[in-house]
């Protein structure tokens, strides 16, 4: 029996959907609703499932976003994207590591939806202009417009800075070791000076409601942590394609990624909002 090309894609348009939302929960909510409409479809008319069903998905993604865009507006504190347990092997596709990463979907959600779309779609994905513009409804000539203003915003924002993934392990295991243990020189060293700290708690659990700039802050905040609580334990993971870290606090997880740059920790990312903690226990698969 034939396998239904929609369950043959799923890791894909999942993926897909995950880049537009940056949202796990969100990205299987449009699975569900492009399944639905992909099984009223003649699937005997359909001359390529992979794209027709890219585009069907982005759609679905693409109505969402602009909903979610007005709800995390009223979002308490930093909103950031929800994390996702990945095997090692996902670093293998460099490029899908690097624009699955917290880093760069953070840089996605300073983009507009339209915007956003477009950059998945071209960039990631390399779906030609002509069938982006069928999705977004718009010319050939504006998408390449809209692409070129996305790349150019996207290119500002992102790491300046490439490291190799041994270098990147090296440097967050460090930081995680500096952090289990409390160390306030370590944690000193192994950051920036101008390192940003940015948290998620989403208004459920304590977290800063601001990005917190400088080593001078951020160290001792990162270094009084493990005395605060009875029982504190990092380990090291790989999430969103990217050595990470898994952060145990009396129990309950954090998920901590970081961007490395010239050997040191220049960008923190901590997602405490349990809402957001649901995909640490079993590998997401991500493909393109």
């Amino acid at each position: 029996m034939t396998q239904d090309p929609f369950v043959a894609h799923r890791s894909l348009l999942f993926t897909v959907a995950y880049e537009m939302l940056g949202s796990a929960a969100d990205a299987e909510d449009v699975l569900q609703e492009s399944w639905l409409r992909w099984a009223g479809v003649d699937q005997s008319q359909v001359r390529d499932p992979r794209s027709y069903l890219i585009r069907l998905v982005t759609r679905q993604a693409l109505n969402r976003l602009r909903t979610l865009s007005r709800r995390r507006e009223d979002y308490v504190g930093e909103w950031l994207p929800e994390p996702l347990l990945t095997s090692p092997d996902v670093a293998e596709d460099v490029e899908l590591a690097e624009n699955v990463s917290i880093a760069m979907l953070t840089v996605l959600e300073t983009l507009g939806p339209t915007e956003r779309a477009v950059f998945v779609l071209r960039e990631v994905f390399e779906m030609p202009y002509g069938e982006i513009a069928e999705v977004i409804g718009k010319s050939a000539a504006t998408v390449r417009q809209v692409a070129r203003r996305a790349r150019e915003h996207v290119a500002a924002r992102r790491p300046r800075v490439q490291v190799s993934r041994s270098e990147q392990q090296a440097v967050v295991e460090r930081f995680l070791c500096a952090l289990r243990t409390g160390q306030l020189q370590e944690l000193m060293e192994v950051m920036a000076p101008d390192v940003v700290l940015v948290t998620d708690g989403g208004g459920v659990v304590a977290a800063a409601l601001a990005p917190i700039h400088g080593v001078d802050l951020v160290a001792p905040i990162l270094a009084r942590a493990s005395r605060l609580v009875a029982a504190f334990d990092t380990t090291p993971v790989w999430l969103n394609g990217e050595p990470a870290g898994r952060i145990e606090i009396d129990g309950e997880p954090s998920a901590v990624s970081l961007v490395v740059e010239d050997g040191r920790v220049t960008r923190i990312y901590v997602v405490r909002n349990p809402r957001k903690l649901t995909q640490l226990d079993e590998p997401t698969e991500l493909a393109r």
